[in-house]
């Protein structure tokens, strides 16, 4: 019987290879986008869980509360992991300090190469559980040892036994390499630290960290530290238990601040890594839901075009249909053949999604910044395809296996069978379903393309095209400033060069402790801190307020800054030129003059509102140096002759640079990619949409082929007829449109108030967009109505 279900569902595929085509291809299509995005939300839950001790792993946090706001950091003080181990040991299994991931250099003989790396505690590789490919997790005992990650191993040893080697960290470093561990996954946070050296060695390299192991240094957060709980206690318990860990040693005067510690779970590092006003506000997460949420409805809408289609030549099927009944056939009987029929058009439309996933995945992991691929090897992937088939199947079949089989025999073959002027209304209502998904999908993208494009037009407070940034890697570069300022600027390459203690895409410095004339007693200081060196206004291209640029004609300009926009409101100064800056509580703690006032530099989140911001003139703090290339020549020109004059003068370091746009480009790389994906998304559902609308309008412009010909006849043009065939899908959209944009318009506008920048939703934005959905619909149906319109009558009319 079973047997006997499929092959008359596969005549019926042969018999009308149109509109099976139609709805397989549909299918597919959708099938294949709930597949892709399968996949991302499985990597995307997947994240980090390469750690085997994933679920007993945390970053150690606090929160801290300054002008009525709670703020939330992963940056905590060097006495915080003592404490810990000392005072709370019992809660704790593992605790390690850890530097801020950067890049390094790494030597061996004339080998150079810039890699990313992390300073860590010896328990490190046991918490985040490396696979040890040579050696093993005890490996950053050794004082002056390393741990390579495979890929940088063998970039440097080739196929050779790398234990016990020696390179060398950014010049000054010597260390003996005890252990290779596998690469990390791509989807891991630590995906790009390429070695692991011993938190000791970089306490005893930099005497600034020797210093903020004292325990005065409680307000100095600049580690990070992770933890791997003790297996008798949870989260909340150990939360409890630390909280106060750190405001029972701060002094009096860092007291207001009321520091709170907690842990922070591997588990939400990725995904909930938002903080509002100390509590959790979100992150990737509601992209998760979001994706899969929109994955289940372009999966619906695939589903509505083989309901429609199927429901749509119910009339074709009816004397099947009763002759069946006639001899006996049980309702159930035909129930199980239509969902019989259902299901081999989904087996074969799943083999066309694979079939496309295979195809696409390359492209998609582009877009989506990923490394996904299908999961051949994993039973989940089947046992979930399986059900996957079956579903879609079921729910593809549901209405036309339940209407198709009610038909009353009799009437079927007495030829007075009639689908009913009521039957199209719930085709009708399915197509609205489909634009009003669709519409919403459009007008969602535009709007997170609108949000983009407002915020890359923020005035950024300074001119980035043509600025070069280099990192002083190596103590090879100190003292070396004006040297490569000289040889550069004389070669012609370069027309302005200074220094900074900060990136221009990134602010490494935060500091309290100021006080002003007039200040309020009850504000807490709190202002990003940049020390620069001469020039740096003129390279990168600040625009003045109020006041001056820092000169090398005022020598007292070595206590004068440079203040933007934000700290003068956030002073509150008036006429704040010439007044004076304290740093510090004690009698001999120097004070500063305000000299200048640049408009606000985007330096960190362009989504975001820019900080308070001094600057410092001093060349003892920089870390980056800062380059204007020459407008008048090339690029590659320029590069190439900057290149030169740095492997002469600094050549133990690898010529690395960024380019100031480049970097910030990368700020809107998460929002980038996902209004790609749903601009991808959107027009896929439009797509599987106006593949049903064409296959309805073409089997409509079947049904009414007599209608028409009378009509021709009697002297109807096509543009009368293409309008007759055309209004009931307008109508439809219309209505689609009614429903989507309020649809729309609440979620978006939810969405837009994460960002403190943010642009409005214009009216223009759903004019578009309905008018792009009625453009698309128009061109989906004209094809079939003026073909109709266009026939000759005398085909339609010479039976009657």
């Amino acid at each position: 019987m079973i047997s006997n279900y499929f092959k008359i569902a596969f005549r019926n595929l042969l018999k009308h290879k149109g509109y099976s085509f139609i709805n397989i291809f549909g299918l597919a299509t959708g099938m294949s986008v709930a597949i892709l995005i399968g996949l991302w939300i499985y990597d995307e839950l997947s994240f980090d869980k390469y750690h085997k001790n994933y679920a007993r792993v945390a970053q150690v946090m606090q929160h801290q509360t300054a002008n009525g706001q709670v703020w939330s950091q992963n940056s905590i003080p060097f006495p915080l992991a003592k404490e810990l181990r000392t005072n709370y040991g019992s809660n704790f299994k593992y605790l390690a300090n850890s530097s801020w991931v950067g890049e390094h250099i790494l030597t061996m003989g004339e080998t150079k190469l810039s890699k990313t790396g992390v300073y860590m505690d010896v328990d490190a590789p046991k918490i985040f559980s490396l696979e040890m490919l040579k050696g093993s997790h005890d490996g950053l005992k050794e004082p002056n040892s390393i741990l390579l990650a495979e890929s940088t191993a063998l970039a440097f040893f080739g196929n050779t036994n790398p234990l016990n080697k020696t390179l060398k960290i950014d010049s000054k470093l010597d260390v003996k390499v005890t252990g290779v561990f596998k690469d990390l996954p791509y989807n891991t946070r630590f995906k790009n630290i390429t070695f692991i050296a011993p938190w000791d060695l970089y306490v005893s390299s930099e005497d600034w960290i020797k210093r903020a192991r004292d325990e005065s240094q409680w307000g100095n957060n600049s580690f990070q530290l992770f933890a791997q709980i003790a297996d008798n206690t949870d989260f909340a318990s150990v939360d409890k238990s630390i909280l106060h860990a750190k405001l029972n040693r701060v002094p009096a005067d860092e007291k207001k601040f009321n520091a709170e510690i907690f842990l922070n779970p591997m588990a939400d590092w990725h995904l909930r890594s938002n903080w509002e006003n100390g509590v959790k506000s979100g992150g990737l997460i509601e992209y998760v839901w979001l994706f899969g949420i929109v994955g289940v409805f372009v999966l619906l809408l695939a589903c509505i075009n083989f309901m429609n289609l199927s429901t749509a030549r119910s009339e074709k099927r009816a004397k099947e249909v009763g002759i069946r009944k006639a001899i006996g056939s049980l309702r159930s009987q035909l129930i199980s053949q239509f969902f019989s029929e259902s299901l081999l058009i989904v087996f074969f439309a799943f083999l066309v999604s694979l079939l496309l996933v295979l195809v696409s995945i390359p492209w998609f992991n582009t877009i989506a910044d990923k490394r996904i691929g299908i999961l051949w090897d994993n039973p989940f992937f089947w046992l979930t395809s399986i059900g996957f088939i079956l579903i879609t199947g079921l729910v593809a079949g549901s209405y036309p296996a339940l209407y198709l089989s009610s038909f009353q025999p009799v009437k079927v073959l007495k030829g007075t069978f009639k689908v009913g002027r009521f039957a199209s209304i719930p085709r009708k209502v399915l197509v609205v379903i489909q634009f009003t998904v669709s519409i919403t999908l459009i007008i969602g993208t535009i709007i997170i393309y609108s949000q983009i494009q407002f915020t890359k037009n923020r005035p950024i407070g300074y001119n980035r095209s043509g600025l070069m940034m280099i990192q002083k890697k190596s103590p090879d570069f100190y003292g070396k400033f004006e040297v490569l300022q000289r040889e550069l600027k004389n070669s012609g390459a370069v027309v302005e060069m200074a220094e900074s203690s900060s990136p221009l895409t990134g602010v490494w410095s935060n500091n309290g402790g100021f006080d002003w004339e007039g200040k309020d007693p009850n504000l807490t200081p709190d202002f990003a801190t940049i020390w620069v060196t001469h020039d740096f206004g003129k390279t990168v291209g600040w625009q003045f307020k109020e006041g001056r640029d820092l000169s090398r004609s005022f020598s007292t300009d070595s206590s004068s800054i440079v203040v933007n926009e934000s700290a003068i409101k956030f002073m509150g100064i008036k006429d704040p030129i010439g007044k004076m800056v304290k740093w510090g509580s004690d009698e001999k703690a120097p004070s500063y003059k305000i000299i200048g006032i640049i408009k606000d530099m985007i330096m960190e989140s362009p989504f975001e509102p820019v900080k308070q911001t001094i600057y410092f003139l001093s060349d003892e703090n920089s870390s980056w140096i800062n380059l204007k290339l020459n407008p008048n020549k090339s690029a590659s020109e320029a590069i190439a002759t900057i290149e030169k004059v740095f492997k002469k003068i600094v050549p133990s370091a690898p010529f690395d640079y960024k380019f100031a746009d480049q970097e910030f480009a990368a700020k809107f790389a998460t929002e980038e990619r996902i209004g790609t994906l749903a601009a991808v998304f959107a027009s896929l559902a439009v797509f599987i949409s106006c593949l049903g609308l064409f296959g309805l309008a073409s089997f409509v412009a079947e049904q009414r082929t007599k209608e028409i010909g009378v009509r021709k006849v009697l002297g109807a043009s096509v543009m009368n007829l293409w309008q007759l065939l055309s209004k009931d899908f307008v109508v439809l959209v219309l209505i689609s449109c009614f429903i989507s944009i309020p649809i729309a318009y609440f979620y978006l506008n939810g969405w837009l108030q994460r960002y403190e920048y943010r642009t409005g939703i214009s009216w223009w934005v759903f004019i578009v967009s309905v008018a792009g959905a009625l453009l698309i619909t128009l061109l989906t149906v004209s094809f079939q109505a003026i073909k109709a319109a266009t026939t000759n009558p005398v085909k339609s009319l010479k039976t009657e």
